[in-house]
């Protein structure tokens, strides 16, 4: 079972021909709402890949609340443990996404920000049969540092994804096996520069003396960085066109985990994230633009006819 705690949000999505600059106004051209949130994202995208996956996170007593559980619940996502929060709404993020596909979010966490380390009391027993766990920075740093020492408890590998960046205490890096930051991440991390593969390495190793066991960095277009003690690997990036990567790093996230909890090795579960996350950016939208197992079955079929129809 791959369990995942985290942030569910109702995403507001419009299209335009560019991002803002501050103080600017640009006339979009579509609007969407669709279910978002980095964890419910995450959930939704393990399940489709065919794990037993359970959410856990909070949302408000509202319509995008129900809407948001009954979207997850569809894709086979247990959800029993997702609570509705009085007097706070549901998470919200307002998203633009540009003609080139990059995008940039604004997040109102609603009840997100309510979800407590108590929230996690009596929740053990799931915990007890997951074999992976998956965790933002969408809620809370204590319940975020309070899920990890309950993966830790139970032997189950945890896997951070911190996003949206913020400082962490040695803490929590002591109980992460897993932490996978993009390169603006891992810069704000390790307090170092990240503007080639040789400083991203340097950070990198020195989030490892921090206690983490393994980090996986993802650059976007360029692929992964794998990084252990005594061992470095560069896993490049399959080029495609990208119409929207809202949820490229949450399917990555979701995909490196199912297959960990399947026992695969690293070098594999690595190599499956990066093609689930390559056919993410080809769709619009978050929960709507994340691979079922079958198609990524067919990736290479896939693949060779994205690369005919981009000549």
């Amino acid at each position: 079972m791959v369990i995942v705690v985290g942030s569910l949000n109702m995403d507001l999505v419009v299209r335009a021909p560019k991002i803002p600059r501050p103080g600017e106004t640009v006339l979009g051209s579509d609007f969407k709402q669709v279910p978002g949130g980095k964890g419910a994202n995450q959930a939704d995208a393990a399940s489709k890949l065919g794990a037993e996956t359970a959410m856990l996170g909070a949302v408000g007593k509202d319509s995008m609340g129900d809407q948001l559980i009954q979207a997850l619940k569809k894709d086979g996502v247990n959800v029993e443990m997702v609570l509705k929060k009085e007097n706070l709404p549901t998470g919200v993020a307002a998203i633009v996404v540009e003609d080139s596909g990059n995008n940039a979010i604004t997040v109102a966490p609603g009840a997100n920000s309510a979800l407590t380390p108590d929230d996690l009391s009596g929740m053990e027993k799931v915990f007890e049969k997951a074999k992976v766990m998956l965790v933002q920075l969408e809620t809370p740093i204590d319940t975020v540092k309070a899920s990890l020492r309950m993966a830790r408890k139970n032997n189950v590998t945890t896997i951070l994804n911190p996003a949206p960046a913020t400082e962490l205490d040695d803490e929590i890096f002591s109980l992460v096996d897993i932490l996978t930051p993009n390169e603006t991440e891992l810069e704000l991390l390790s307090g170092m520069e990240t503007d080639s593969i040789e400083k991203i390495e340097a950070a990198g190793k020195h989030l490892l003396k921090k206690g983490v066991s393994k980090l996986i960095i993802t650059l976007g277009s360029q692929g992964s960085i794998h990084i252990e003690k005594d061992f470095v690997k560069l896993h490049p990036a399959y080029s495609v066109k990208a119409v929207d990567t809202t949820a490229a790093g949450d399917s990555f996230n979701a995909a490196l985990a199912v297959s960990l909890a399947k026992g695969e090795p690293m070098e594999n579960a690595i190599t499956f994230a990066t093609k689930v996350g390559a056919m993410t950016v080809t769709k619009h939208g978050a929960q709507t633009s994340l691979p079922l197992m079958g198609e990524v079955l067919e990736f290479d079929a896939w693949y060779e006819k994205m690369k005919v129809e981009e000549r």
